[in-house]
């Protein structure tokens, strides 16, 4: 039998998705630490009886908008293009959650990330004036998302926690996308959750019901972590416990997260090495 079998909301076909490499993890003693040297972060109290952390990805893990730009200069040169890179993966990344309302209201049928970021980027490519692409380099350029690049602390920060906990991914991003982004950068995954294996979207509460069950542990001895409130209190909703790790420049200088203190939140790090630190990893 598989091990999904006996799991509602998986769809049809998805089934195949097996849990991997989290054998053998204990769970941590929980302490707080201090703040990284010269940042300043509210207190987390000791959070017991957590045995997985799931992460958000995009924007929490990896720095997808530095990334975007990256690919896009490369992609530019290689093919002769005057475009301004920063307006258009801000153009492209701002597209997202419309699309993506659009899925969950059920305006238009399941359509996972992939497609999502391809409906929005055939509609950057007439916006900017860009013709005359074969299929292949636009499926090219949609693939910069399976190539994105982490936080300098990810890595890092993800190696400690590991030898501690389960660690997870628990993103809108489709399962190839993110397990073509871990082999890309190196991260160090016990397993790859997305909403795709349920076909919602956070912040729907089938995602993270559907990842507890999935890891085979209670709601509350899983902590969701993510540098998004929206994310977190949706998780706290279910009863998972829940860690904030802002990233000041996901969107760039000009716009920040709300990362001001909330009680849905049970410990604040600066980033995932101090996280590392405040769970007694």
């Amino acid at each position: 039998m598989n091990l999904t079998d006996d799991i509602p909301g998986i769809l049809p076909g998805r089934r195949e998705f097996l849990l991997g490499g989290v054998a053998g993890l204990t769970l941590a003693g929980l302490a707080g630490a201090a703040p990284a040297s010269g940042q300043q972060c509210p207190p987390g109290g000791p959070v017991p009886g957590v045995e997985a952390l799931v992460f958000d990805v995009f924007g929490t893990v990896v720095d997808w908008r530095a990334s975007i730009i990256r690919e896009g200069q490369a992609f530019g040169l290689a093919h002769g293009l005057s475009v301004d890179w920063t307006k258009f993966a801000d153009d492209w990344r701002d597209g997202y959650r419309p699309a993506m309302q659009k899925v969950r209201s059920g305006q238009i049928p399941w359509i996972n990330i992939d497609g999502l970021h391809r409906m929005i980027l055939d509609g950057l490519l007439e916006k900017y004036g860009i013709k005359g692409l074969a299929e292949a380099e636009v499926d090219h350029l949609n693939r910069a998302w399976h190539r994105l690049s982490p936080w300098s602390d990810s890595v890092p920060g993800l190696h400690r926690l590991k030898g501690h906990f389960i660690i997870a991914t628990l993103s809108n991003g489709n399962v190839a996308l993110l397990v073509d982004m871990a082999k890309n950068a190196g991260l160090p995954w016990d397993t790859v959750l997305s909403a795709e294996l349920t076909g919602h979207y956070k912040p729907d509460p089938e995602v993270y019901q559907t990842a507890a069950r999935l890891l085979g542990r209670p709601p509350e001895r899983v902590m969701m972590v993510a540098a998004h409130k929206g994310d977190l209190i949706a998780a706290k909703g279910v009863g998972f416990k829940t860690a904030l790790v802002p990233r000041p420049l996901e969107f760039g200088p000009d716009r920040r997260e709300d990362v001001s203190p909330d009680p849905h939140i049970d410990v604040y790090a600066t980033d995932f090495v101090d996280l590392a630190s405040r769970l007694g990893a």
